[in-house]
Order: structure tokens, then sequence, then C-alpha cells
């Protein structure tokens, strides 16, 4: 995800800018299957995600797409890791434009690679189609509803910080929380699933209360100490989320002017991902005396 794998000066402030709730969910499509069943190429996958290594992750993706045909869960993983590496390409990933709220909000429309977007639009076609396939059948099926949770995530991230459509990323975004809160309500131990509605909440609840009030208005409410809570689920008991939980919950901690247990949870990921160069680039940044 585009603003989460850095949490140094020039992404932190990023999270008072509402349409941002739409790009936080992008690593949500990081989730899987619950912890208790076996998915060795995905765990290979995602933690080839987290390194930052496309090319690899994409040989996992398709070795679980193969062995498990029409699982929602194959294609979703595929458009995960097509839309980070085109943000990786673009720059998206070092979050340079985020520095300030204004700066995010005159971001510039990206360049994708067509082809890529082709692919992407592809997997999200194929995933919903074999969700819901599944749901008919089983309406509390927990991978088809973790399935349309990420589908919506990365539609959402993909209008916010590729077409600068915030209206459309939102509306997104809305579905994939939608979508979320079915998840946990037929199965709470999905804790995987609390990321998204964690950042919803935290997010929500960072902005100022007339904005909170008009997004009430809208269905949208959150809290941001109940945000972190959901955060801290994930980042202790998540299968492929925990590292995100944790980079989320630095952030967090930054804004609160925690620094010592932001850069536990830095250095925690530095040693687990060593060759992702954005933990000890923010590692740095915290030791240099660059605060929030």
């Amino acid at each position: 995800m585009a603003i989460a794998w850095g949490v140094g000066d020039k992404c932190r402030r990023v999270w008072s800018a509402p349409v941002v709730l739409c790009g936080l969910l992008l690593l949500a499509t990081l989730g899987a299957r619950a912890a208790d069943v076996p998915s060795p190429a995905l765990d290979r996958g995602f933690h080839l995600l987290y390194n930052l290594n496309f090319t690899g992750a994409q040989q996992e993706f398709s070795v679980w797409e193969q062995q498990h045909p029409e699982d929602p869960l194959g294609p979703v993983s595929e458009a995960a890791g097509l839309l980070f590496s085109e943000f990786h390409r673009m720059g998206v990933l070092e979050a340079q434009f985020f520095e300030k709220d204004a700066a995010f909000a005159a971001r510039h429309k990206l360049a994708p690679d067509p082809a890529v977007r082709t692919r992407f639009n592809a997997a999200l076609a194929r995933t919903e189609e074999y969700a819901r396939s599944r749901l008919a059948r089983d309406s509390k099926d927990r991978d088809a509803l973790f399935a349309m949770t990420l589908a919506n995530g990365l539609n959402a991230d993909y209008f916010a910080l590729v077409e600068k459509s915030n209206l459309s990323a939102l509306r997104y975004t809305k579905q994939a929380t939608y979508w979320a809160e079915q998840l946990l309500a037929a199965d709470p131990n999905y804790y995987d699933a609390y990321v998204a509605t964690g950042m919803h909440k935290y997010i929500i609840g960072s902005m100022a209360a007339p904005l909170r009030w008009i997004l009430r208005l809208g269905g949208i409410s959150g809290d941001k100490q109940a945000g972190i809570a959901d955060l801290e689920l994930t980042a202790q008991h998540g299968r492929y989320l925990a590292p995100f939980a944790r980079i989320l919950l630095a952030i967090a901690y930054l804004r609160q002017q925690d620094t010592a247990r932001a850069r536990d949870l830095l250095a925690g990921l530095r040693l687990e991902f060593p060759d992702n160069p954005l933990f000890a680039h923010e590692l740095a940044l915290l030791d240099g005396g660059h605060l929030p």
C-alpha cells in the first residue's frame, strides 16, 4: 500500500486526508485464509510482497491459482500484486507527494501501464465472479466475504491514488467496509479483517468534528481509539496482516508522540523483512529526530 510502506514525515500527515481511508484499504489485500488453514504458496507470496519482491510474489500467487481454481483469493491476490508493482514503478510506495494534506489534494493523475490495468481488471472480475458464486451457496463463506472486501479496497486505492477520483474511491471504500463487517459478523476471529475496520475507525475518528458529522450523515462513522484496538488485534493475532497492522500502529504512535513504541515496531519489521529498504529508511528518519 502506497502510504503505509513508509511512516516518516513524507507520509505521516496523510492520515488526516479524508480520501486516504480508501488508499489504506489496499494492504488489507494482503489477507488470506484463516490461520488454521495451510496455504504455503500464499504465505510465501505475501512475505515476498512485504519484501517488495513483486515478481516472486506473482509466481507464488499463480501457483495458488493453479492449485485452487475458482477460489476468489487467488485472483484477488494477483490483483494486489499487480497494483503494488505499479505503485512501486510509479513511485507511489515512497509517498513522495504526501508531505502535506495540500500536496495530497494537489496530486496528479499517474500514468499506469494499460496492459497491467487490463490484467488488474480481469483479476478483480474473476474475484467477484468466484466470490459471488460461493456466497450464493453459503452467505457466510469467510474467504468469499474477504475476497469481496479486498476487491473493493483495491478498486478504492486505484481510484484514489491513480485516477485521483475521490468520490469513486469513497464509494468503493464504503463497499469494502460493508463486506468486512459481514465477514466479522460471520467469524469474529478472522483477525486479518480487523485491519479494514480499524483503519476506517481510526481515520474517520481523527478528522475534525464538522467533517465527521458530514460523513456520519452518509453512513460513515469512526472512533480513533476503537480503530487502534482493532489494529492491535491484527498485530497480535493476524496471520498475513500482522506486519501491516504493526506499520499502521507505528504511524498512530508517532502521531501521539510515542516514538519509543513506534521505533520498536519498525525495528522488528526491518529484521523480519530485510529486503524492504523503507523500514530502515524510516528508522533512520526517526533516529535523526524527524518527528511528526
